[in-house]
């Protein structure tokens, strides 16, 4: 599937209006939350907002900022 989708001024923001398509293919409606993530190649993905995941990437950002010092050590 391949939309184009045009920015639009949303107050002071800019957002994007998903058609019906592309909620029902991410299983999302209104209120509910997207992920944007950076792929390998630079790219964005967008995928529906998984309660699971949302939490485990927390605790993984809380243990990134904990061991900063450790992990940059080991990735010499």
């Amino acid at each position: 599937m391949v939309l184009e989708l045009k920015l639009r001024k949303i107050g002071n923001s800019v957002g994007l209006v998903l058609p019906k398509e592309a909620l029902a293919h991410l299983k999302a409606d209104e209120g509910d939350s997207v992920l944007i993530t950076e792929s390998a190649d630079g790219s964005l993905r967008l995928n529906a907002s998984n309660q699971n995941v949302s939490r485990q990437m927390k605790a993984a950002q809380s243990i990134m900022e904990r061991y900063r010092n450790t992990l940059r050590e080991l990735a010499k």
